[in-house]
């Protein structure tokens, strides 16, 4: 049975962050009232602290839990400590008080950073455990991964309705594009704007171009995690994905043609190029709860462009 968001109230951490204001968004198109959704903000309850856990969840019917730290490779190198241990304290805690709280659903998102480094591809979500985790994330990783741990042995001894969804690498408008900790798209968006502003002929881009990786428009991403929320009820994990796999060599090439820029691209191979190949079987979420992305790469790239460029025109 689908379960009506409508009449629930929500708590959405991370709700002010990338994919927290898409989620948001979408949850009000659902007719979701915005005083049901509880977005607290990371300064207001500390989510590695069991008091605010609790605090967070009291009162609330279902818990959908995006907040992570995150970041690109370079942060994933630097910070391996703090990312396992924020990441595995934030959703175990907040797992163990909304069960404790009378919680009806935890939808707990992970990350596509936890399959093993060479997964065959497409990576099927039987493939999880075949394996460790590409090194520069496997921290990240293996601490979002314990969610599904924890949801799974929460329903087997609680029979507590507790998910799992693997979304994989996101982008689109509202993004990060702090150099030091983006994602690869937002990362190259900036080098090419940077370039045309500073008129260089030419971008520095980390490792051999010849990685490959798929893409989530997170508007797409939000209405798959709603669609689970609302139809999803089982104890298997899921992945999100569009279903594509594009090397990072396509992908800056074809930000620079969108973004008309003819300088070099400058490949910087003594830089890690992290997962050697990314792309996931989206089979289960089609058939388990009908979710098929939208947004053509493309399309979704030429949005957050110009999302980015008027956002960082003098007086935004």
């Amino acid at each position: 049975m689908s379960l009506d968001l409508k009449d629930r109230k929500i708590l959405v951490t991370g709700g002010h962050g990338f994919l927290g204001n898409h989620l948001y968004e979408t949850l009000l198109n659902r007719g979701v009232l915005a005083g049901n959704i509880f977005r607290p903000k990371a300064e207001e309850l500390d989510l590695r602290r069991w008091a605010d856990c609790e605090k967070a969840v009291g009162g609330q019917n279902v818990v959908i839990h995006l907040a992570a730290k995150v970041g690109g490779i370079g942060f994933n190198q630097t910070n391996p400590g703090e990312l396992f241990y924020d990441n595995l304290m934030m959703g175990a805690q907040l797992m163990e008080a909304s069960r404790l709280a009378g919680v009806e659903k935890f939808v707990g998102i992970a990350t596509i950073c936890a399959y093993p480094k060479f997964t065959p591809v497409p990576f099927k979500e039987d493939d999880l455990w075949n394996g460790y985790p590409e090194e520069t994330n496997a921290p990240y990783g293996l601490a979002k991964k314990m969610l599904l741990v924890q949801a799974q042995a929460y329903r087997q001894q609680y029979d507590f309705n507790a998910i799992t969804l693997f979304p994989v690498n996101l982008y689109g408008p509202g993004d990060n594009f702090n150099p030091g900790s983006s994602h690869v798209i937002p990362a190259l968006i900036k080098k090419v704007a940077d370039a045309k502003k500073e008129g260089r002929g030419f971008i520095d881009v980390w490792g051999t171009g010849q990685a490959t990786r798929e893409f989530l428009y997170a508007p797409d991403a939000a209405e798959g995690i709603v669609l689970a929320t609302e139809k999803y009820d089982k104890p298997d994990p899921v992945n999100l994905g569009s279903g594509r796999e594009i090397s990072i060599k396509e992908a800056i090439e074809t930000i620079c043609r969108l973004m008309e820029f003819g300088g070099e691209i400058r490949w910087d191979a003594s830089k890690p190029d992290g997962q050697p190949r990314r792309q996931l079987d989206i089979s289960r979420a089609q058939k388990e709860f009908d979710f098929r992305a939208k947004t053509d790469f493309g399309e979704g790239l030429a949005k957050t462009i110009e999302w980015y460029l008027k956002s960082n025109e003098p007086g935004n």
